[in-house]
């Protein structure tokens, strides 16, 4: 499949003057969400498109970031597809089987959180939140029964996903989606990288620093199904819309591992980091009881 546009790295973000614009940073080097998080500047290349699955081109204007968005809309994401226990040494912490099928399970797109907005903790969550660092695939076009050899060319780039959980509530049922689907527990981006750059995701690495403690420091090398692997699979009689993200599964030291666990808490700064250009999700915690106390 062609390149959809002449992006490498592909941001989406309200400029100085408060339009919301799409682009490539200027700097090809530049992590953009820790940049942003140090308030530097950061210059972007504009595009004239309003999403990264839309064809454009650069239209010589350079713009500055007042605020970064996610890559993609939550309307155009829709359901998140997720996969469960695909990195061996995660499978080893929690002393699971190593699956033989993917696990599979789904965010709602509210989940969608943009990479420097703060994370809120419901209350009704309870006091053991926990981070975990995921690459994300974002699906170019509409696919359906793909085979492995053909899966990649689906494609269109990868970035950053946090599948946060709320493991009081996982404990309490089979089912992995209400505990993993509140109102933003998935910040995506900062930077969405096409896969004409990245070409092999399987060299990457995968990291989450809580409050500059090193939690996770993990490499999609430990993926126990293959990104071409879990497209064939979810599109087996299963339309995956253009725009469908897909989050792969987390490396080994989530912060319930830990003795005592390293949950999330209010005012803590989290940071999910992958290498090879995708760069830094930057999130503050919040509690959401605290912010609805000063409304």
């Amino acid at each position: 499949m062609e390149a959809i546009s002449q992006w490498s790295r592909f941001v989406r973000f309200i400029s100085e003057d408060g339009r919301e614009l799409c682009g490539e940073p200027v700097d090809s080097t530049i992590d953009v969400g820790l940049a942003l998080a140090s308030d530097e500047t950061v210059a972007v290349r504009v595009l004239n498109c309003s999403s990264p699955l839309e064809k454009g081109s650069f239209t010589g204007e350079i713009a500055s970031i007042k605020k970064l968005l996610s890559p993609l809309s939550p309307e155009e994401v829709g359901t998140i597809r997720c996969i469960g226990l695909n990195f061996k040494d995660h499978a080893a912490e929690l002393k699971a089987p190593i699956p033989s099928i993917p696990e599979v399970f789904m965010k709602p797109s509210q989940c969608i959180n943009n990479p420097l907005d703060p994370v809120f903790l419901p209350s009704s969550a309870g006091n053991a939140v926990d981070a975990e660092v995921e690459l994300a695939v974002v699906i170019a076009k509409d696919c359906k029964n793909v085979s492995v050899g053909s899966a990649m060319d689906y494609v269109l780039g990868y970035t950053s996903a946090n599948d946060i959980t709320a493991r009081d509530v996982q404990g309490q049922t089979s089912q992995w989606g209400y505990c993993k689907g509140y109102d933003g527990f998935c910040p995506l981006g900062p930077v969405l990288v096409s896969k004409e750059l990245l070409p092999d995701p399987g060299n990457l690495v995968l990291r989450t620093e809580l409050d500059g403690q090193v939690l996770q420091d993990g490499a999609t090398e430990q993926m126990i199904f293959s990104v071409a692997e879990i497209i064939s699979h979810l599109s087996k009689d299963t339309t995956l819309p253009r725009g469908t993200v897909i989050l792969t599964g987390t490396p080994s030291g989530i912060g319930h591992s830990y003795v005592p666990p390293r949950y999330l808490k209010a005012g803590s700064q989290l940071r999910i980091q992958i290498s090879n250009g995708i760069g830094t999700l930057a999130n503050t915690i919040v509690s959401e009881s605290a912010t609805q106390a000063r409304l």
